[in-house]
């Protein structure tokens, strides 16, 4: 007889309104590690202004400039050259800023050739910056500078994690005999003296409560959905989060913002501009090419395609990012069927089968926190339980993307979930090392107040940092999303559109059909532990 969980009940109650997350706890060695990576991703400080807030002082795009700096050395740019702008912030008199900790992005293009390489932004501290960029290919490469957020912003939006983990609430429905009641959950679950329900994960530790129903035990839980969302700025904070003002907004250049490669001489030595970063890959034509000796296929066919796949399990495990894949890979396999789990369109789990060529197809989401709305509970598994479950094997791809519902909560939380997923990836690794392990990255996404509130780029940058750190040295291979949506040219989008989806599945296609190639982790180190 299988053995049943019963949630036990607790009384909540806590003090400290900033302290009411629960952490499961970690090893002196996860503890030194969640130091550093803490370490790693810290912000410069940012300026705290008096309420009510005037956006006089704060950061103005329209004001500030990027300069595009001669080649070292003279001469024409060449292919291989580094290119530096520097990049001055003024505020809304015209006067220069003096601190850092804004939000940059930086790119270089082509539309004609639609090409696209995405820039590395250094913050000097000073309210200076410099966009560094590898010259990949020749003939017109255009400068593009955005401002996603002034330092001011950040400001804000460190508060609100600090003060405001749960500004995105969860719900449960518990239902029992004919009566239901639906309760508040989190894993930032404010004080209250109140019973609460505690569904700690047995096996990976990770936290998750509930307030107890007035009249129902806490084991008749049966959904999971996302609740309101709270917005509680103070006066005037909403201005630093303005579109076609301040958020997202290109700083023009000072001078001319385009430059001319030529095709690099025989001989001739590459100009480096200063302690550049290579980029992952770039665009060139519409194509994503990787720079760490993966050769990336195109598969223009359908058939193509099949053949790839043919005999392999694809198990997809994320967010909706993820869910978007699996999409993409059943419209594009004619004979891939959807198997009719009767899921709900958002949430899944989803499974799609070719019976003739031995193809199978997962997703599922992960668990909690997770912002979709009526998930059984029954389905809330994390992806560390799933990945213990697999057999594993060459004819195995595990896809994991796991970033975007966690942008809300303190840092802790994100760690946390990350250490219990690469603990079941070193696992999966060591009982079928033949396994293919893929990461896909964080990306860029269009910004209203809402979103930035939610889910702002800044968040996301945060987490894509740790994502990248906690797989360092594994043998995994990574789908880098942001680079892939930064470097080209359409908007923004937390769903990039086709044509990236198709750029981002021929990556992941040439993972599974091409022979190994190595690490990415290995050919671009961020870390030092």
């Amino acid at each position: 007889m299988a053995t049943v969980m019963v949630p036990k009940v607790y009384t909540y109650s806590h003090n400290n309104h900033q302290n009411f997350c629960v952490y499961r706890p970690l090893s002196p060695k996860d503890a030194l590690e969640e130091k550093l990576l803490l370490e790693s991703i810290s912000w410069p400080a940012t300026p705290v202004w008096p309420e009510p807030l005037s956006l006089e002082r704060t950061t103005d795009p329209a004001h500030s400039t990027f300069t595009i700096l001669p080649r070292n050395g003279g001469g024409q740019w060449q292919e291989g050259d580094q290119l530096e702008a520097l990049i001055k912030l003024r505020d809304f008199r015209g006067l220069p800023k003096t601190s850092g900790g804004d939000v940059l992005l930086a790119r270089m293009h082509d539309p004609v050739l639609s090409a696209g390489v995405a820039g590395q932004v250094v913050d000097h501290g000073d309210g200076s910056y410099s966009a560094f960029f590898s010259l990949l290919w020749k003939g017109r490469a255009q400068v593009e500078v955005t401002l996603v957020h002034p330092s001011e912003a950040v400001t804000v939006l460190r508060r609100l994690t600090k003060e405001q983990p749960d500004r995105i609430s969860f719900q449960s429905l518990f239902s029992s005999g004919g009566h239901s009641e639906t309760t508040t959950c989190n894993v930032c679950l404010r004080p209250m003296q109140q019973p609460i329900c505690n569904y700690v994960d047995p096996r990976t530790g990770e936290p998750w409560v509930c307030l107890k129903p007035k009249t129902l035990g806490c084991h008749t839980r049966i959904k999971h959905s996302k609740g309101a969302f709270v917005q509680d700025l103070k006066p005037k904070e909403e201005l630093l989060f303005q579109s076609d003002v301040n958020m997202k907004v290109s700083i023009p250049p000072s001078g001319p913002d385009t430059i001319t490669v030529l095709r690099r001489k025989k001989g001739a030595a590459e100009v480096k501009s200063g302690n550049l970063e290579s980029p992952v890959g770039y665009y060139y034509q519409g194509v994503w090419r990787a720079l760490d000796g993966t050769t990336i296929q195109q598969f223009h066919t359908s058939s193509a395609v099949c053949q790839c796949l043919k005999g392999k399990m694809i198990h997809l495990y994320g967010d909706s990012t993820i869910r978007q894949w699996y999409e993409y890979l059943n419209a594009t396999v004619p004979d891939l069927k959807d198997f009719n789990l009767h899921s709900r369109m958002q949430t899944g789990p989803f499974t799609a089968l070719d019976y003739t060529n031995n193809i199978t197809v997962t997703y599922r989401c992960h668990g909690p926190p997770i912002r979709f709305v009526d998930i059984p509970v029954s389905e809330l598994r994390y992806i560390a339980n799933e990945l213990d479950g697999l057999v594993g094997g060459a004819n195995t791809v595990v896809v994991i993307g796991i970033w975007s519902h966690f942008s809300t909560f303190p840092h802790q939380v994100y760690i946390r979930r990350l250490l219990s997923i690469r603990g079941a990836v070193e696992r999966l690794l060591d009982r079928a090392p033949d396994t293919l392990v893929v990461i896909r990255t964080a990306n860029l996404k269009a910004l209203t107040l809402y979103e930035t509130l939610t889910n702002s780029d800044w968040y996301s940058m945060q987490r894509d940092k740790l994502l990248r750190a906690m797989f360092r040295g594994l043998d995994v291979r990574l789908v880098d999303a942001w680079e892939m949506g930064l470097a080209h040219e359409l908007p923004h989008s937390l769903h990039p559109q086709p044509p990236i989806i198709k750029n981002m599945i021929n990556v992941l296609l040439s993972y599974i059909c091409t022979p190994a190639t190595k690490r990415w982790f290995d050919l671009f180190p961020m870390f030092p532990f």
